[in-house]
């Protein structure tokens, strides 16, 4: 007698044939993050299909393939020293969030040459460390970097060639403190839903 399809069961089946090239302990610990994304993902959305939920994460090709090139390319790398394992493109969530938080405040505060430099290299810095990270999907990243980095440095762009004023008066002010809710957000929201 044939038993049920179980849509999650074969998913993390198919993950963990494409993953076999991993270590035993990093393949475990990615299907349980996959599994228990899925659980909160379908506790958050109940409506959604499961089938939504499985295409949301992704191609377990390409999930495999991101884990094995996290841990060198599916090569076992050498315990770190002191016995601890080394996980490759591994930054704590906070790090991007606070670049790109933190970027718009560099710039008002000091107007002058360091600010702006300063600003620009934490949003390009926060972006690509939010685009190299493992703890948000693929659409999570493109949102957060389109909300926290590309948006607000065309407003500010726009701003700046339209001429928009000096900096204290104030439609600059509530220009900048809009873009400061923007940006504190996008980092709230993608604190939020971040992956273990």
């Amino acid at each position: 007698m044939k038993t049920p399809a179980d849509p999650v069961r074969d998913y993390l089946a198919a993950v963990e044939r494409e993953a076999s090239a991993l270590p035993a302990d990093r393949r475990h610990e990615l299907l349980a993050d996959l599994a228990e994304h899925i659980e909160v993902t379908r506790a958050d959305h109940p409506g959604t299909a499961t089938g939504e939920v499985l295409a949301a994460l992704g191609d377990p090709r390409t999930i495999a393939a991101t884990a094995l090139a996290e841990a060198g390319n599916g090569d076992t790398a050498a315990p770190a020293p002191g016995g601890a394992s080394a996980r490759r493109g591994k930054v704590h969530p906070l790090v991007p969030l606070l670049m790109l938080t933190l970027s718009l405040p560099f710039t008002v505060v000091f107007p002058d040459h360091p600010g702006p430099l300063i600003g620009v290299l934490f949003r390009v810095t926060g972006a690509v460390l939010l685009c190299t990270s493992v703890h948000w999907t693929a659409v999570r990243k493109t949102t957060g970097v389109l909300l926290a980095a590309v948006l607000p440095t065309a407003v500010i762009a726009t701003w700046n060639l339209s001429g928009g004023g000096p900096a204290g008066d104030a439609p600059a002010l509530w220009a900048n403190l809009s873009m400061l809710a923007l940006l504190a957000g996008t980092a709230a929201w993608l604190w939020r839903v971040r992956r273990p």
